[in-house]
């Protein structure tokens, strides 16, 4: 999935990027504002890095954000005429792209949203990073150690400052409360396994014994293949996940294989409507971030026109 850089944070050293992790509920798709007119090629007075829903990425921002890291790795201690140097420019020259063409696609998702940073929010900001950089000196040899002028920041700040509010926009589609259930399973390596133990928990055995002396699912085995209260969304393997929501407390069900191999579920509780604890909201949010996101790429008309 791609995601935001965060570029300007990363060049001042103020905030990192938190990963996005597994399967995702549904996020609606934006609507993207359709370009004025036809795409045109780019032209020797504004050569063109990209153009995205054909609204132009200018060659010369593109190369300013490029020497921007290139300094910063010199400044770090890397000499970028190395075959490592050049490879992590190299690497990196592609990812500033895709994130000017993401800060792109964003914006015209906001503003189909109706959503805006002003003037005011970026002096807002401004004033944060200055005070935490102790003073206004500071914060100008910060600023100048990274390469940018305040002009740049301001445009990286404007652009930060928007996606965190079309992303919160995007993370209010995910609810407060949802239907959970309370399961565990074994896992083995092959059908044959599985469906002889199977076996032995219809005849009586103990799921939770047997769950301790043979699944292979490290981070359950020990506690009797407990996978606690979750939401749909949350598992690894969405096909337990399915499994576990289609019984009745205390049923168990058939054997389902996942790519991680295969599993015996068992359902021991439900609760229609339950509070979703932090954590799993917190990763039904990244989840809906991250297939927003994704939807903003599927329906983007990109030409790029650097490697």
């Amino acid at each position: 999935m791609k995601r935001a850089l965060l570029l300007f944070f990363l060049l001042l050293g103020a905030c990192t990027m938190p990963p996005p992790t597994g399967p995702a509920q549904s996020a609606p798709s934006p609507t993207l504002p359709a370009p004025t007119a036809p795409p045109l090629p780019p032209t020797p007075e504004r050569p063109l890095a990209a153009r995205v829903n054909g609204q132009p990425i200018y060659l010369v921002d593109y190369e300013r954000q490029v020497a921007q890291y290139q300094d910063m790795l010199a400044a770090s201690g890397v000499d970028v005429s190395s075959p490592e140097g050049q490879e992590r420019l190299r690497q990196m020259r592609a990812k500033i792209l895709e994130w000017m063409i993401e800060q792109v696609l964003i914006e015209q998702a906001a503003a189909g949203m109706g959503i805006a940073v002003g003037e005011g929010d970026v002096q807002a900001a401004i004033a944060q990073l200055v005070q935490d950089a102790g003073s206004q000196e500071a914060f100008q040899e910060r600023l100048a150690r990274s390469g940018m002028t305040l002009e740049d920041l301001r445009v990286q700040l404007r652009a930060e400052l928007l996606q965190a509010r079309v992303l919160e926009h995007v993370q209010a589609t995910v609810p407060e409360r949802a239907e959970q259930v309370h399961a565990r399973h074994i896992l083995v390596d092959t059908r044959e396994r599985a469906e002889a133990l199977l076996g032995q928990i219809r005849a009586g055995a103990d799921f939770a014994q047997l769950a301790r002396t043979y699944s292979q699912d490290e981070s359950t085995r020990d506690a009797g293949g407990d996978l606690g209260w979750f939401p749909r969304g949350i598992l690894l393997a969405p096909e337990v996940e399915e499994v576990a929501f289609s019984l009745q407390a205390g049923q168990v069900g058939p054997v389902v294989q996942s790519r991680f191999g295969y599993h015996i579920v068992q359902t021991l509780e439900r609760k229609q409507d339950e509070p979703l604890s932090p954590e799993h909201r917190q990763l039904l949010w990244d989840q809906a971030v991250q297939r927003w996101l994704e939807s903003l790429w599927n329906q983007a008309v990109i030409e790029r026109f650097v490697e």
